[in-house]
């Protein structure tokens, strides 16, 4: 499987991962975010948002579970559900809130704080740490499926851009 690490010195870096990123999305990818609060999750998926033509704000979910957006993706719309688990309780709130229905073979899931709903979220195509570092941030992407290794493999990022 695919791994692909690098340091983003700055927002801007971030930004640039994150238009990076929308250019090899697939339908039905799941993206799993991890790290600390102030990271880069929100930053990283305001970024791909934005570079996949969403044209408004970009909040983060962490009071509502889950924004749904509208984006391309390859010349076509696709739906984005962004999800913040941050407060969720227990893993039976996703499920009771019907998220479940959103993971299927069409509708890109990211989703910030996955481990907060072990054991009902399905595996990652794609999981992306973030460390905070002594001057910006680590992140390490990993493919752990068919598709996170199309994703990764089409990926040109560059991190000073």
């Amino acid at each position: 499987m695919q791994h692909y690490k690098t340091s983003l010195a700055d927002e801007a870096a971030t930004q640039a991962l994150g238009k990076s990123l929308a250019q090899c999305l697939l339908a039905g990818i799941v993206i799993h975010l991890h790290g600390d609060l102030g990271a880069g999750k929100t930053a990283l998926t305001r970024a791909i948002l934005h570079a996949a033509g969403h044209q408004g704000t970009v909040k983060s979910p962490t009071y509502t579970l889950a924004e749904p957006y509208e984006i391309l993706v390859k010349g076509e719309v696709t739906k984005l559900m962004h999800f913040d688990l941050y407060r969720m309780r227990s893993a039976d709130e996703f499920i009771e809130a019907g998220f479940r229905d959103e993971m299927n073979e069409k509708t890109i899931c990211i989703i910030e704080w996955p481990e907060k709903g072990d054991g009902i979220l399905p595996l990652p195509d794609l999981a992306i740490h973030f460390t905070i570092a002594e001057i910006g941030r680590e992140v390490e992407l990993r493919a752990l499926s068919d598709k996170g290794n199309i994703c990764l493999s089409q990926l040109h990022f560059a991190p000073n851009l």
